[in-house]
């Protein structure tokens, strides 16, 4: 899964690795280094421009909430619940199948912790006894360093409590896409610890490479049966590394660059 990441490239970065043509400078989102669900995040899509005079799809970078709200959903009470879709059933999910074929994004990142229990602590928890087990975050990114792109679809929400020329009468909301976790070695891997992705969470964000922005963003495309499902293949192997942070990520209060800080092994108490 996805419950947390990290995204601190500011707004002319990310210009310049998507090829951005349309952003507002009022709209940038200062560096953050926690993530958590329902906040604003970044996102880019391709759409056109309202009142452009040529209707063609224009990539912008855009601020959504993570947490995304069916366009036919009640109220936006769910949205936590919201974070991730999963890649196997994108298509047949009421609440992503529309956004799936129309809308589709791509969310930077630095790249995204994950939690992993201790082997000793897991085994409490076997044996019924009482102790709350205690998680070692892992940061996981690209081993060049390069933005992870983030495979996402997004969806407008009206609320219909408030009058049109509201400010917040419409939502923009987005997921994180993920898949199966990598099985196979890492790029780069602790000197103590997991191996392999799976070997810390069996899910993942599903990493789009370059090659495949443009297809993955572009509006006319609506084949869920077909193009669009292929796209959503794992990348190759072998280009994400993993690193123990401090447990201090695990607060959402906690946010500043110490919490992306390597560790040289995993926190006492918490050896994988």
């Amino acid at each position: 899964m996805c419950g947390r990441y990290a995204a601190s490239r500011g707004p002319q970065d990310l210009v310049e690795a998507f090829g951005i043509e349309k952003w507002e400078p009022e709209e940038a989102l200062a560096p953050d280094f926690n993530v958590a669900p329902t906040k604003e995040v970044h996102v880019v899509l391709d759409r056109p421009v309202k009142d452009a005079s040529h209707p063609r799809p224009v990539r912008q970078l855009r601020v959504l909430r993570w947490g995304l709200v069916p366009s036919w959903a009640k109220n936006p009470d769910g949205a936590a619940r919201m974070i991730n879709a999963r890649s196997e059933t994108l298509h047949e999910k009421p609440s992503f199948r529309r956004a799936f074929a129309q809308r589709r994004c791509i969310i930077p990142a630095d790249g995204y912790y994950e939690w992993v229990t201790a082997h000793d602590e897991r085994q409490l928890e076997v044996e019924g006894k009482k102790k709350r087990a205690r998680k070692q975050p892992y940061f996981v990114l690209p081993c060049d360093g390069s933005v992870f792109a983030m495979a996402g679809v997004y969806e407008f929400w009206r609320d219909r409590t408030l009058p049109d020329e509201h400010p917040l009468a419409w939502w923009v909301t987005c997921s994180v896409i993920t898949t199966e976790a990598e099985t196979g070695p890492l790029g780069v891997a602790p000197a103590d610890g997991p191996r392999s992705l799976s070997e810390i969470h069996p899910r993942m964000p599903l990493m789009l490479t370059p090659d495949r922005w443009d297809a993955w963003l572009d509006p006319a495309n609506t084949d869920t049966e077909g193009s669009l499902r292929q796209l959503l293949a794992p990348p190759p192997g072998g280009l994400m590394r993993a690193y123990p942070v401090s447990t201090a990520v695990s607060s959402v209060r906690n946010n500043g660059p110490e919490l992306l800080t390597e560790l040289a092994a995993p926190e006492e108490g918490t050896l994988f």
